[in-house]
């Protein structure tokens, strides 16, 4: 029988602040557990999930589960149904993500958003492994987990968004490996201006954040 795990049951508070105001039908796609839907108030929500045990877990708090991934369980979602889809760390798992932008405009209304959240390839620590250490080493979990298929850039993310039609609302850096005191001291002497300069760009932002729109 399968735990909720910090993998499959993370609530991702972080990504709260970008979630559309008003949310009456939402869809996550790889919901794992369900443990983000506390951070919304009362409304539909459907999940869609892979992994059995995990969608058994997210049956008990999700008002509907479907099992499989969102290509084998595409017809099972309704046409111009839901104004908010969730993403959390999702489309680097798609073998093709390009079809998935293309599909699900179909499920969403005229007015609806995605929110997602994709690793950052960019991030300091997979640069140093890659540029010092000549090494590409896949792992259990995080930047290089063993499951991820497809690799982004918040400028190749944002072209992936505006190919596919959509309009970009937020495109950001999440989860920050900076330690605060950069900032504090990005006004001071040159070297460390240069330094803030340098580790003030996408380079330590572990996830990258996306709200997009049909644009229309």
């Amino acid at each position: 029988m399968m735990t909720e795990n910090k993998y499959y049951g993370g609530e991702r508070i972080e990504l709260v602040k970008f979630l559309p105001i008003s949310t009456h039908k939402a869809l996550e796609i790889g919901c794992a557990a369900g443990g983000f839907r506390a951070n919304l108030g009362e409304c539909e929500y459907w999940g869609v999930e892979c992994v059995e045990q995990a969608a058994d877990l997210a049956k008990k708090k999700l008002d509907k589960v479907l099992v499989g991934t969102f290509e084998e369980v595409y017809d099972q979602l309704p046409n111009d149904y839901f104004d908010t889809v969730i993403c959390n760390d999702v489309i680097e798992h798609m073998v093709d993500h390009d079809q998935f932008f293309r599909k699900i405009k179909a499920k969403m209304t005229k007015h609806g958003k995605i929110l997602g959240s994709i690793p950052n390839v960019r991030h300091v620590s997979h640069l140093v492994e890659l540029l010092f250490h000549k090494d590409w080493e896949y792992r259990e979990a995080g930047i290089l987990d063993a499951t991820h298929l497809r690799f982004f850039t918040l400028k190749s993310m944002a072209r992936t968004l505006r190919e596919h039609g959509f309009k970009i609302e937020i495109l950001e850096g999440i989860n920050s490996t900076l330690p605060k005191k950069w900032y504090r001291i990005s006004r001071r002497s040159l070297w460390q201006r240069l330094l803030a300069l340098i580790f003030g760009s996408d380079l330590h932002f572990r996830q990258i954040c996306f709200v997009v729109s049909l644009d229309k």
